[in-house]
């Protein structure tokens, strides 16, 4: 049974910086696109970043360009997103995802943790 577990997440003030960890197991983690969504309080859920399976080429949102990094380890199975110079705008709950390359129908999801950017 495949399973994405976050955490990190938590209370920060504007300005401040948390690393987001997510944790697959039951995949063969090499061989998924990791992504990091957010949905804060009454918006739409939105891509913030995203990594490939190989090569490890990344993707933007432009609301966090310059201020957010995501990475993978894939030894440890672990995709992470640090979020630097957060604004209270980035208050959200953060998920991972996973996205099979060689069948793209086949994704998975964690559950989330929440970040709260707040003076």
């Amino acid at each position: 049974q495949a399973q994405l577990v976050e955490s990190g997440g938590g209370l920060v003030q504007p300005g401040g910086s948390l690393r987001l960890s997510c944790a697959a197991s039951g995949l063969t983690f090499s061989r998924y696109d990791m992504s990091w969504y957010r949905q804060g309080p009454g918006k739409e859920r939105e891509l913030v970043a995203a990594i490939t399976s190989v090569g490890g080429r990344t993707n933007y949102a432009d609301s966090v360009k310059g201020r957010f990094i995501i990475s993978r380890d894939n030894a440890k199975n672990t995709v992470y997103l640090q979020m630097n110079s957060l604004k209270p705008e980035d208050t959200a709950v953060y998920s991972c995802n996973a996205v099979y390359v060689e069948a793209r129908a086949l994704i998975y999801w964690g559950k989330g943790t929440l970040v709260t950017v707040s003076s």
